[in-house]
């Protein structure tokens, strides 16, 4: 989610879901020891609880970016296991580290040392053509003996080489089963399931052997579903109204323009799903990925984005009406 679930994103999603818990785009231990740590770190308190993702592989370099983020008042730090990017693997960190267990239990037990808040692991359930069941779970069984006591898993392998990334999330099959199977073997540990689920029913069948689940795209160009799981899975009272969330990520973009000189894009390319499989989508997207009107406008632009929705809606009701 490298480049999406900035902080912008993410107290756009907390609007949405005050209970879910968030994670950070994926943010190298380089860049927070050698770069603008302001920049990565920076949030707004009402994203809590939020966990900051951390890339690296290097047990003392991990453990001084993890004391930056109980600094920062991180809730969680979450070591990436299963990024397979060409990129990442140069860096000798992501999915590659799956090959050495033994590197990511002292990564782990570097960061353990270094704060009291939790370190937890999110990784794949193999890489390349290792699909045996017993790779995974000594994987789980070695990093776990460091202290670690949570797992994502992304329910898929990880090939290092001859698919791209895009790929590397649609090509390996789902396979739900080697999850289910580690909840069985670590009952002790919390298990939470990642990778193809998009709707309701899914969740509710991973929640009856699993302890969570962790939704990435679907819950980044279906917004709204953040809503109404929200309801489903927490007990909300009420759905909140489109409107008045455009309403609060207006009045926020007018406090980041101010205080940070915050581009206006910056936000609204995290809205731009909003209103999905409504009428009116398309002159939402439209409106708020323009260009010229960005560069022009101020947070106001949020506004005339939502009277181009309600009137398009208008119009639709009057067509049905009238058929």
């Amino acid at each position: 989610m490298m480049e999406w679930t900035d902080r912008h994103c993410r107290f756009f999603h907390r609007l949405l879901s005050p209970h879910a818990r968030l994670y950070t785009e994926m943010v190298t231990t380089g860049a927070l020891l050698h770069g603008d740590v302001a920049r990565h770190l920076r949030f707004h308190e009402r994203e809590h609880p939020v966990a900051l993702q951390l890339g690296g592989s290097e047990p003392d370099d991990l453990a001084q970016c993890a004391r930056l983020a109980q600094h920062w008042g991180y809730d969680e730090i979450n070591l990436n296991c299963g990024c397979p990017s060409e990129r990442v693997q140069r860096g000798a960190f992501g999915a590659c580290l799956m090959a050495e267990p033994e590197l990511v239990a002292d990564c782990v037990r570097a960061m353990l040392d270094a704060v009291p808040i939790p370190v937890t692991v999110k990784h794949r359930i193999g890489i390349d053509q290792q699909e045996s069941y017993e790779f995974v779970r000594d994987f789980v069984g070695q990093v776990s003996e460091a202290g670690c006591r949570v797992f994502m898993v992304h329910a898929r392998n990880a090939w290092l080489k001859g698919l791209s990334p895009k790929q590397n999330r649609e090509v390996p099959p789902l396979r739900y089963e080697l999850v289910y199977r580690l909840k069985q073997d670590f009952p002790h540990l919390t298990m939470v399931l990642n990778g193809g689920l998009t709707e309701t029913v899914q969740i509710q069948q991973a929640l009856v052997k699993l302890d969570g689940v962790m939704i990435g795209r679907e819950a980044y160009h279906h917004p709204y579903k953040l809503a109404l799981w929200e309801a489903d899975f927490f007990g909300a009272d009420s759905l909140p109204q489109r409107a008045a969330i455009i309403d609060a990520m207006a009045h926020y973009a007018e406090l980041e323009q101010r205080l940070h000189a915050t581009p206006l894009r910056a936000i609204t390319k995290h809205l731009l799903g909003l209103y999905n499989g409504l009428p009116g989508a398309r002159a939402f997207r439209r409106l708020l990925s323009d260009a010229a009107a960005l560069k022009q406008a101020g947070p106001e632009l949020l506004h005339h984005a939502l009277q181009l929705v309600e009137r398009e809606y208008q119009l639709y009701e009057q067509s049905e009406f009238q058929d």
